[in-house]
């Protein structure tokens, strides 16, 4: 969809010299890794919260929900991602369809919860250091401030460093789940699933305990359990092969995931109890009680929240090194140093959830970059059925099995948990909201103006507006 009322403008080669990635450094078992590392840290901590807006089922039934919908919008990311591979992941697939609107609305929606999903992950990785009771620290603002440092400081040191790093610690952390399962059978009992009282709601019961309205609430924090893999196309420019790597590192990562979900939300629950588990800090340590497990899981699941807060950074940093590029944000943010990393791109959002962390609010934190997640969501999917319908002869390596039919089923669950986010706490969402309004309104004064014609998501864009004058 062009946009007559945007202006662009070429940049020399020099411009788009100084913002390059290093090509080529993945394959698709590295990307598969990546998909994981993003979501590893939800199995070991913020679900759980979903315990106490809509008990054990009504967290199941969301959970089972939400794996559908991700399920579907993977398919249709494949998809997209086979035909247009680049670094701007969702808001490439949203500036082909929609317009510069619909992209840069895309990519601000993904960069607001990329940004806002490392600072939870912090304060979880906090409460883990805390209770392990490492060097000492109380307090753990300095657990924040060296996460942010240390990692932000591999990512500059280059990308297949980062990946290989990624890949290793993701690796320590599905072994702490395989730990935790085979630990967590010996103390479950399926008395602790249900040991929330019913408070008398529309349909509760033993099993659903704040009714039918509490399997709606607990959507957000079921998203938590593949929150970001959706993150996996943004690796498209450093990929080998990425019309055929993409699409099966990230269908790889997703049944991975599910498998990890199922076990997580059982196993926790059954072995800690639905009310103790619905508070806590680190879930799968507090259901093992005070047992040698628990200590190993513990040490490990320190290594599962590293790993998700490692890899976010990565995406955080190539969303907004491709909406810089493209001039719909500061072009500075893009520049690369001579490792062909995004030097600002990987500190400012740093900076920004460095600063977020420091209110120690992990659930409040986590609901926010659910809603960023979510508005991405919808996006991205009404791109897939656009893209579908106006482009049917477009080139896809890949095709998404049942269409439209799939996509449309994960749009309607993501505008579900949009509207979830402002049920469970309805001024983080509407901070988030007013964010997102800000950064366009930037976005309508501003920057259409000045986009850059030539970089790679402005020509995919021009090239289907040329394919369509010629039809």
């Amino acid at each position: 969809m062009s946009d007559r009322s945007t202006t662009a403008t070429t940049a020399s080669e020099d411009y788009l010299e100084r913002r390059q990635l290093r090509r080529g450094t993945a394959g698709w078992v590295l990307l598969a890794g990546l998909g994981v590392s993003y979501v590893i840290s939800g199995d070991y901590s913020g679900w759980n919260f979903g315990l106490g807006q809509g008990g054990f089922g009504g967290l199941a039934v969301a959970a089972v929900v939400v794996a559908g919908m991700y399920l579907a919008l993977v398919l249709g990311m494949a998809e997209m991602s086979s035909a247009l591979p680049t670094a701007g992941g969702g808001y490439t697939f949203a500036r082909r369809a929609l317009g510069p609107w619909g992209g840069f609305a895309t990519g601000t929606a993904i960069l607001i919860e990329y940004a806002i999903a490392p600072a939870a992950i912090a304060t979880f990785i906090g409460a883990y250091v805390e209770s392990l009771g490492l060097f000492g620290i109380t307090d753990g603002w300095w657990v924040y401030l060296a996460a942010y440092a240390l990692f932000i400081g591999v990512h500059l040191v280059g990308v297949g460093e980062a990946l290989k790093v990624m890949f290793a610690v993701t690796t320590i952390a599905v072994v702490g789940l395989v730990v935790f399962a085979v630990a967590a059978l010996t103390e479950f009992d399926v008395a602790n699933l249900t040991d929330i009282a019913p408070d008398g709601s529309l349909g509760s019961s033993d099993l659903l305990p704040f009714g039918f309205i509490g399997i709606w609430s607990a959507i957000p924090f079921a998203i938590w359990f593949f929150l970001a893999i959706e993150g996996v196309p943004l690796a498209a420019e450093e990929t080998r092969n990425p019309e055929r790597n993409v699409p099966r590192g990230i269908i790889a990562a997703m049944a991975v995931l599910l498998v990890t979900c199922a076990a997580t939300l059982v196993l926790t629950t059954g072995a800690g109890g639905a009310q103790a588990m619905s508070t806590s800090g680190n879930p799968l340590v507090e259901a093992l009680g005070g047992s040698t497990a628990a200590t190993v899981v513990n040490y490990i699941g320190l290594a599962g929240l590293i790993a998700s807060f490692f890899s976010i950074i990565y995406a955080y940093s190539r969303q907004l090194f491709a909406l810089s590029r493209a001039g719909y944000l500061p072009t500075v943010l893009s520049v690369t140093n001579r490792r062909k990393t995004p030097t600002l791109a990987l500190v400012v959002p740093g900076l920004v959830g460095f600063v977020l962390s420091l209110t120690g609010q992990g659930a409040l934190l986590l609901n926010m970059a659910v809603f960023g997640a979510a508005v991405s969501y919808v996006l991205m999917m009404v791109s897939h059925i656009v893209l579908r319908v106006r482009e049917p002869g477009m080139h896809r390596p890949y095709r998404t099995p049942g269409g439209v039919v799939t996509t449309g089923f994960a749009l309607v669950v993501a505008v579900l948990a949009v509207v979830g986010t402002f049920l469970v706490d309805s001024v983080a969402a509407a901070w988030c909201a007013v964010a997102f309004l800000v950064l366009l309104a930037y976005f309508g004064l501003y920057s259409r103006k000045r986009l850059v014609a030539n970089s790679p998501d402005e020509e995919f864009a021009a090239l289907a507006d040329a394919e369509k004058d010629l039809a």
